[in-house]
């Protein structure tokens, strides 16, 4: 035990004395210290005493649409984190090509007795699906908080990131780079962060580059929020003479920086590529990307609060929470070809945020 105690004091960064006395359940201990050394128990691989595992205040459900698209793992780990710090469990339920539904994963949630449901890019975006699946989960007394996608027909609480904000800072960013000439790469019509992107990408264009709405429309090409749909997306745009390329996810980028290698361009020197996202590792991308980058963390724990209101029986506003977004500037924007970068920025490799 000495040996361990040791170890433990040390990943904890508190002395041996304070670890013992978190073990055998003592006063006297900051609630801090407390967690530090219970995580420091669980990263080095030590079994919590009995009296120290956490019982359950119950399980709560978290339905994501896919785990290969990395902003969806990384909203996972946060609800699930925050969640866990509540004293509740959390229930994984991913959607998968041919196999559960949203509501088949729903009505499985639900029979497990879950105390409220998580919904990250649900059906709640997507603005031909039927709303009223939502008020019959309401009905079986289960309350629930949406990320992601809004409808004014869903009585609960919403979480979103400002899309179009974002495209407001994508476009006046490479807009002072000299481009003239940017393409948007999205997703398909029907969904609402979709719509909310284009709105504003059709307004920073106008107030940036003085184009018309008729000529934004076409340099907005949908595809699917793939590599592939994105290397498509891109290629269209590139046809139609853009030297920049904002993406509505950091896999579509990767595949919009596909497409120029693909025609002999490089990029950021002939073609500048903006993603969506700012997904885990992908500042290490080649070239680094220069992304949106959605306030994960702080919208995840919003909507864990949301939802254990509605679960202690004071429900936050049915509305929606809006998040801003940050534009992370890393090496795959630069100065438009043989064009002037009002922003000063004549090659790639800086990494700094604008809000």
């Amino acid at each position: 035990m000495t040996a361990r105690l040791a170890d433990i004091a040390a990943q904890a960064g508190v002395s041996e004395a304070t670890v013992s006395r978190v073990l055998n359940g003592k006063p006297g201990v900051a609630a801090g210290t407390r967690e530090a050394v219970l995580a420091a128990l669980d990263l080095l691989g030590y079994e919590r005493p009995a009296r120290l595992r956490q019982r359950s205040a119950g399980l709560v459900g978290l339905i994501i649409p896919e785990l290969e698209n990395p902003i969806f793992p990384a909203f996972a780990q946060v609800i699930a984190q925050a969640l866990t710090r509540q004293g509740y469990t959390p229930v994984l339920a991913t959607q998968t090509p041919g196999g559960s539904t949203e509501d088949e994963l729903t009505g499985m949630l639900v029979e497990r007795g879950v105390a409220g449901i998580i919904f990250v890019s649900g059906l709640h975006a997507d603005t031909t699906a039927d709303m009223e699946r939502y008020e019959r989960l309401r009905g079986h007394g289960v309350p629930f908080v949406l990320v992601n996608g809004f409808s004014p027909k869903v009585r609960a609480p919403f979480v979103s990131p400002d899309d179009r904000a974002a495209m407001g800072l994508a476009v006046a960013h490479l807009a002072s780079l000299g481009h003239r000439r940017v393409g948007l790469a999205l997703g398909p019509a029907r969904f609402v962060p979709v719509r909310r992107k284009i709105e504003g990408f059709v307004r920073a264009m106008a107030n940036e580059l003085g184009v018309d709405a008729a000529g934004s429309a076409e340099l907005v090409q949908h595809s699917l929020y793939t590599l592939e749909g994105g290397q498509a997306a891109a290629s269209a745009l590139l046809d139609r003479g853009c030297t920049a390329v904002i993406c509505a996810s950091d896999m579509m980028a990767l595949g919009a920086i596909r497409a120029a290698r693909g025609r002999g361009l490089t990029v950021p020197r002939d073609v500048s590529v903006i993603g969506f996202d700012d997904s885990p590792l992908i500042a290490f991308t080649d070239p680094p990307l220069t992304t949106i980058r959605q306030p994960v963390p702080a919208m995840g724990q919003a909507a864990v609060r949301a939802l254990l209101e509605e679960i202690g029986g004071t429900p936050a506003p049915h509305s929606e929470f809006v998040f801003l977004p940050e534009l992370v500037v890393r090496g795959s924007t630069t100065a438009a070809p043989g064009g002037v970068s009002l922003a000063g920025r004549t090659s790639g490799g800086e990494d700094r945020s604008r809000g």
